[in-house]
């Protein structure tokens, strides 16, 4: 219901007032008056002269008459956006919850094997990104092309089915799947940006990104279901989050709309055109600020597995370690989305951060008593510094960007991260091997604190 209601607001400003008769308040029409006279004292003006500026409506108020209430901050093509990637999400994270359980206790791959095949599963997002930022502002198909990426996705979650247990095909269908990621993520933040209010970009992240967490939650609750249900076959998983993964496209089809602004009317969108965006020092503040702060990012899988072994917990237990993040995640998504548009979101990703630090910290606190409050404070912790920076980087970009080339710019910032992600995890895993879990641990907390050092004065200086 609220979908439907809402998908209206999209393009509502773009429809005339429905005719109908004049009310006794209505000025008289044109024709009732002598073409170029003033209006005849005592009536307003007519309906094709511009009200004076000081009767322009307020900020966030409908302006066509005989409307008096607010325009919706949330658009249904953000809460339609919202039901797509919750779905993928209940997708990938059933294979994400399921990938360490099999790859390091099914195939007994050693870390540094698996650290690689986690980085390709981060950065094979990277060069995509770039590519379906820019062919998105180009021919300004955001949806078309953040489809494909999400059509990709789904299918390669049969990819596993195929690659059976042949470690390079496992690596080939993870970096497809993250290929398709990779292409979806900036047109579809795009159309989020360009959906909402400047003044309300961190709201409308905020409750995208929680949906989306809604369904990183309840992702590995399937995925645990499934596992239990099918006597520990790991196809059933792939099977079951094929069909999810499917029925998101769908909706992505039928509900979301493409973005029709001024940007239509424009010129295609060349390199050089992206290249320029570097130009705006507030852009190149926020570019220079988060690259480095995914250069020292632990992936998350490697974090369940740090807990898991760090306080001997069952190795099932691993598909229920992303829940407790994922919790945190969907309960601050929304507050912090509304505390970065008011405070100001560098400083909330800033924040952030200083979670993610943190929950390294906790990492290095032996096993003891207070172990399960440990777990449950590190897991807390990596929620919070998600609902901090995930969905308030590109809030904080997004405005900062002119709409035609508002994917590509997207897209540049989010491969800075990606590629620093990805190098962070092929050298955690490196370290892990040589010198051990927390000798690496060590590294990646004392690099994190080099980042913050960059980030917050470039940060911090950004627009509101």
């Amino acid at each position: 219901m609220y979908l439907s209601e809402t998908r209206g607001a999209d393009g509502a400003a773009a429809r005339p007032p429905a005719p109908g008769p004049p009310r006794d308040t209505d000025p008289p029409r044109d024709t009732d008056l002598t073409p170029g006279a003033d209006p005849p004292p005592g009536i307003g003006p007519t309906r094709d002269m511009a009200p004076p500026p000081d009767m322009a409506p307020p900020p966030g108020m409908d302006p066509r008459p005989g409307t008096g209430t607010r325009r919706a901050v949330i658009t249904g093509n953000v809460v339609a956006l919202g039901v797509v990637s919750l779905l993928t999400d209940v997708s990938a994270e059933m294979v994400t919850a399921v990938l360490p359980l099999y790859l390091v206790y099914g195939l007994q791959l050693s870390p540094a094997v698996f650290g690689l095949l986690d980085g390709v599963y981060t950065g094979a997002t990277a060069v995509l990104r770039l590519a379906g930022g820019h062919v998105a502002d180009r021919f300004r198909r955001r949806k078309l092309v953040a489809g494909l990426g999400y059509g990709i996705s789904a299918v390669c979650k049969l990819g596993f089915l195929a690659a059976g247990r042949s470690v390079p095909l496992i690596g080939l269908a993870i970096g497809l799947d993250r290929a398709g990621k990779g292409l979806r993520t900036a047109p579809r933040d795009a159309l989020i940006s360009l959906s909402a209010a400047p003044e309300a970009q961190g709201r409308a992240f905020g409750l995208h990104r929680a949906m989306d967490t809604a369904g990183a939650l309840a992702g590995p609750l399937v995925a645990f279901g499934v596992l239990a249900a099918a006597a520990g076959a790991f196809d059933a998983v792939f099977v079951v989050s094929f069909c999810v993964a499917a029925a998101g496209v769908l909706v992505l089809v039928l509900f979301v709309r493409e973005h029709a602004g001024t940007a239509a009317r424009r010129a295609p969108v060349r390199l050089r055109d992206a290249a320029a965006l570097l130009r705006d020092r507030g852009y190149r503040r926020v570019l220079l600020g988060t690259a480095p702060l995914g250069l020292a990012t632990i992936s998350d899988a490697f974090l369940y597995l740090m807990v898991q072994r760090g306080h001997d917990l069952p190795a099932n237990a691993l598909p229920l370690l992303p829940v407790g993040v994922a919790a945190a995640y969907l309960l601050a998504a929304v507050p912090f989305g509304r505390l970065a548009d008011r405070v100001g979101r560098g400083r909330v990703v800033i924040g952030g951060y200083a979670a993610l630090l943190a929950c390294y910290l906790l990492l290095l606190v032996p096993a003891g008593p207070a172990g399960p409050a440990a777990v449950a404070a590190v897991l807390v912790l990596r929620g919070l510094s998600y609902a901090a920076t995930d969905g308030v980087v590109s809030a904080l970009a997004g405005p900062l960007l002119p709409e035609e080339r508002r994917a590509s710019g997207l897209a540049v910032v989010q491969t800075g991260q990606a590629l620093g992600t990805m190098a962070a995890s092929w050298a955690f895993g490196l370290l892990w091997t040589a010198a051990g879990p927390r000798a690496a641990v060590q590294v990646m907390a004392a690099a994190l604190c080099a980042a913050l050092a960059i980030a917050v004065p470039l940060l911090r200086r950004t627009p509101r």
